[in-house]
């Protein structure tokens, strides 16, 4: 069996996947991204060691990378990266010579829905909006069943789309930006903030460090029914619904799919967003308001359609050889016949 690996390289961590050709996930590692103030081959070691511990000791045959950045028209550089310290860095060449196999890079939103298309939540879908939540927002958009990357390759960056005027700094060097009030960071710092203030669950789950909260404990204590988890949960949802409001104002999609990490909490999240997203949409009564679901892969979105994307570079590899020498085949009896 060929071994096509995805690689989802998010602001926090390093996800690396052997994927199969139907989309399951088979084998997974997982590092922490060093940061963005470190070298860059800081960020590719870190890639290549969950890269390596997946292959075990087989050949790879294709890995497709995700990242949380601006990616390039070509997919060869990744131009900016708000969380990453890849700035115009030809990452594709260089992990492609330390790899020794085939290698693809696209942005890690467009990554994930190209997986939802071809397996999940938007399958069967013409036009689609894919949000993806992490520690801060992504974006793709899906025009006539495939993946709209734009004439720079930058399409979907929703994240950055500036909310509130003179807001949040944003890791960008904007302010206001659509991720600070909707996203995992938006989500733990919200919570913080009740810390201390009123009784909670997540007192206990940071051990009394504020510092120490994140995301994944604000979702567990959603399920318990804390109230201070509910109330972050419920600030984010609605950021999320007018924002996908005005997204969906300018596309008009069959559906509208929300990936990434926060995307765990299911309807903790989804619930007030849809709430958010009627009440904001122009002429809702009017006309059909698209549904928001959960990517039916979550968090995995990106690494499945990472490795997708290098399984099919492999495969249109393999045609245009075969073409080529179909071609010199017939232009070499040419010119036999001719003699």
């Amino acid at each position: 069996m060929a071994l096509f690996i995805g690689v989802d390289v998010g602001g926090t961590k390093v996800l690396a996947s052997a994927v199969s050709a139907s989309g399951r996930v088979l084998r997974t590692a997982r590092r922490s991204t060093p940061g963005r103030l470190v070298d860059p081959v800081v960020v590719e070691d870190a890639l290549t060691e969950a890269v390596q511990e997946v292959a075990g000791r087989r050949a790879i045959d294709g890995v497709g990378l995700a990242a949380a950045g601006f990616v390039d028209g070509a997919g060869e550089r990744v131009m900016f990266a708000p969380h990453l310290p890849w700035r115009g860095e030809q990452v594709r060449a260089r992990l492609m010579e330390r790899w020794g196999t085939t290698v693809v890079l696209d942005n890690d939103a467009n990554c994930a829905a190209r997986a939802e298309v071809a397996f999940g939540a938007a399958r069967g879908a013409t036009d689609a909006i894919v949000v993806t939540l992490g520690t801060g927002i992504g974006g793709a958009v899906v025009l006539n069943g495939r993946v709209h990357r734009g004439s720079n390759g930058m399409a979907g960056e929703f994240g950055h789309m500036q909310v509130v005027p003179d807001g949040l700094v944003c890791e960008c060097g904007g302010t206001g930006c659509w991720e600070q009030y909707c996203s995992g960071n938006a989500l733990a710092r919200h919570a913080r903030s009740q810390l201390g203030r009123v009784p909670t669950l997540l007192d206990g789950l940071c051990g009394g460090d504020p510092a120490d909260l994140v995301g994944p404990m604000v979702t567990q204590a959603a399920d318990q029914g804390d109230q201070v988890a509910l109330q972050a949960f419920a600030s984010v949802g609605d950021w999320l619904g007018v924002g996908v409001a005005n997204l969906v104002a300018a596309f008009d999609p069959d559906v509208v799919v929300v990936a990434g990490g926060v995307s765990a909490a299911g309807e903790h999240l989804l619930a007030p967003a849809r709430s958010a997203l009627a009440r904001s949409l122009v002429g809702t009564g009017h006309r059909v308001v698209p549904p928001l679901l959960r990517a039916t892969l979550g968090p995995e979105a990106g690494v499945v359609g990472a490795a997708d994307k290098a399984r099919s570079a492999v495969r249109s590899g393999g045609r245009r050889a075969r073409a080529l020498r179909r071609t010199r085949v017939g232009a070499r009896a040419a010119r036999r016949s001719g003699e």
